[in-house]
């Protein structure tokens, strides 16, 4: 027991290192690291050669203490790890209980969005539900027009010339010239609208998630009869898009 009680706190030091350290805007000395850890500097001495001797901390050239790039790898396995839908579950979940409408988690497919996930709100009336595994065009769904917002305009361009731009109802955007006006919102705004483009009487609001890297991965859409949306489900949205992407990695901001 005494032996595991001291591995214990082993542990538990050099873990208030690593904390030190990711904290500081930059390499420390060993005098700065024991005060800030609460450590003798004998004792951060020695553990910082053993957390050395597997890459977890640098030494430079000035003698002081850095983080080392086996975190790094540490963080690229774990972000490889998550699963975007359980990330984004509790978020959807709490926007769907704010709204009462349906909340969908939404990729992108060649030229296609696709819906991998979906939450119901408690709305008692009519609820418009998109079945997981659906898929539509980018140009008629909120978070397909943020993928092609994503897109260069040489990319857009293609978009339209293999598609053609077909027209669901008389709202969808058909021609090239008005897509890519409204995409030059979008980029500007960080928000998307569907208003009854894919189907009448039926509008989306969608948000981007971006990944670790400012990568584009998937968005968040409210769906709900066109009558029935509120401006203020605009921020709830951003939100809970904003905290899923910071749960991947991406800085959050506001």
């Amino acid at each position: 027991m005494k032996n595991t009680a001291s591995s214990i706190q082993v542990i538990d030091r050099a873990l208030a290192l690593v904390s030190v350290l990711s904290r500081a805007p930059g390499p420390l000395s060993l005098t700065r690291l024991a005060q800030e850890s609460g450590l003798h500097t004998a004792s951060a001495h020695r553990i910082l050669g053993a957390l050395m001797a597997h890459g977890l901390i640098e030494k430079t050239g000035a003698g002081e203490y850095d983080l080392g790039v086996r975190w790094l790898e540490v963080g690229n396995r774990l972000r490889s790890r998550l699963n975007i839908r359980q990330v984004a579950m509790p978020y959807m979940q709490k926007l769907a209980e704010l709204t009462g409408e349906t909340v969908n988690l939404i990729v992108r497919r060649g030229d296609e969005a696709v819906y991998v996930e979906r939450v119901t709100g408690g709305q008692t009336m009519i609820q418009v539900v998109q079945v997981v595994g659906a898929h539509a065009p980018l140009h008629v769904t909120a978070v397909g027009k943020i993928f092609l917002a994503e897109d260069s305009a040489s990319g857009v361009m293609g978009y339209a010339e293999r598609t053609g731009l077909p027209a669901y109802t008389t709202n969808t955007l058909t021609t090239l010239d008005r897509l890519q006006a409204e995409l030059e919102t979008i980029r500007r705004e960080q928000l998307a609208h569907d208003r009854e483009e894919a189907e009448l009487g039926v509008a989306c609001i969608g948000a981007p998630i971006r990944d670790a890297d400012g990568k584009l991965v998937a968005g968040l859409s409210i769906s709900a009869p066109a009558d029935r949306h509120k401006t203020g489900w605009a921020e709830a949205l951003q939100k809970a898009a904003s905290q899923t992407g910071a749960a991947l990695g991406y800085p959050a901001h506001g």
